[in-house]
């Protein structure tokens, strides 16, 4: 029978442990004993091992494995990846390589409690992660795949309070967008440069209001130049290891077919027949109908991160203001709203599956829109 005897722990208080005979090893056939402490009773300890007793009688004794976050997570990503597309997985395991592993990837899983995984989402909130709840809810993925294997009982991250930006905090950003004046002011810039590639780009960006990974992955068959309408239905995305590919659009609203004026179609000609040109020098044929709209120097699919270094260059060269790729977007909805678009109309020409995407951009048009609905009520009214 074994005894239960009295210790103190480091911090100063009483506890109990017992050990064990439970048998001889049979790889080995030396003696096993197994010791187990921490309990704050005498009882408590007498409960357990009889329990353990029962167990190594009825089952013989199972050393129970300890996994660290890491391990568990590996197996997660490993039915994970089966469930999406690649290029969601190559985002996903990047967000947990860049803020959940460094956290939580060697701590024992069953030792990790609620106030860890608080002071974790209160690190990420005071970087300015404005994802910080996506990653909380990733990091729970993991722990609930610990309970569903019974090697953890509960989820610590569902007792985690969410932090909030207060008021005081919130800081009003700048328009993420070029009002009328603004980008007639860039378009005007950008013809001194006199680069066909990047007139036809910039002009589909801003006269269409697709994504840049849509005008990136376009092919010279999606243009119709007789029926003068563009057909968006792929995008090039990031797979793993970075590595760029093309892939389907993520919702069905995104595959869509958009009207093109005179204008943006007369560049994309002019740009259509200088790359034929350009490229037949660096020996390529771009006669294939497959043959992508915008390519680099090696005829392969061109980098966001290019285009927007080709826009920064422009914008401080001649002092313009300054937004991001993805602002030219906004700037197609918010000046479509100036010219009386609907906002269904709006919604179908940029692929917006929820309305409320529409509705958020709808929120920040333009200050001069703005600016003009007094006097428009009151020249409605007439006096």
């Amino acid at each position: 029978m074994a005894k239960i005897t009295q210790y103190i722990k480091k911090d100063g208080t009483t506890a109990y442990k017992f050990n064990l005979y439970i048998g001889v090893d049979p790889v080995t056939g030396r003696k096993m004993n197994t010791t187990r402490r921490g309990f704050k009773s005498v009882a408590a300890a007498k409960t357990a091992l009889k329990r353990l007793e029962y167990e190594v009688q009825q089952n013989g004794f199972k050393k129970e494995k300890v996994y660290t976050y890491n391990e568990i997570y590996l197996l997660w990503i490993e039915q994970y990846k089966n469930t999406v597309k690649e290029s969601t997985l190559q985002k996903t395991t990047k967000l947990f390589e860049h803020h959940i592993l460094p956290l939580f990837s060697e701590l024992k899983i069953n030792k990790i409690d609620s106030a860890y995984c608080q002071k974790a989402v209160n690190k990420w909130f005071k970087e300015g992660l404005t994802s910080y709840k996506i990653i909380l809810r990733y990091t729970a993925k993991v722990f609930k795949m610990a309970v569903n294997m019974g090697i953890i009982t509960s989820d610590p991250t569902t007792r985690v309070t969410l932090p909030i930006k207060r008021e005081t905090e919130i800081i009003e950003e700048l328009p993420n967008f070029y009002d009328k004046e603004e980008l007639e002011q860039f378009y005007s810039a950008l013809q001194k440069e006199d680069n066909k590639k990047n007139l036809a780009l910039f002009r589909l960006l801003a006269f269409t209001g697709a994504r840049i990974g849509e005008i990136l992955a376009l092919e010279w068959r999606d243009i119709d130049f007789k029926g003068n309408t563009l057909l968006i239905s792929k995008t090039l995305t990031r797979g793993l290891n970075n590595r760029l590919m093309v892939d389907v659009p993520k919702t069905r609203n995104s595959i869509r077919t958009i009207s093109l004026d005179k204008t943006t179609l007369q560049l994309l000609r002019l740009w259509k027949t200088k790359q034929a040109e350009d490229y037949f020098k660096l020996g390529f044929n771009t006669s294939s109908n497959k043959q992508p709209v915008f390519t680099n120097s090696k005829n392969e699919y061109v980098n966001s991160a290019k285009v927007y270094k080709e826009y920064i260059k422009l914008v401080e060269k001649y002092n313009l203001k300054k937004i991001t790729i993805h602002g030219f977007r906004h700037t197609h909805c918010s000046l479509l709203f100036e010219a009386g678009a609907t906002i269904k109309e709006v919604q179908d020409r940029l692929g917006h599956t929820d309305v409320k995407t529409t509705m958020n951009i709808y929120a920040h048009v333009s200050k001069k829109s703005k600016d003009n609905t007094a006097a428009n009520f009151a020249d409605h009214v007439g006096f």
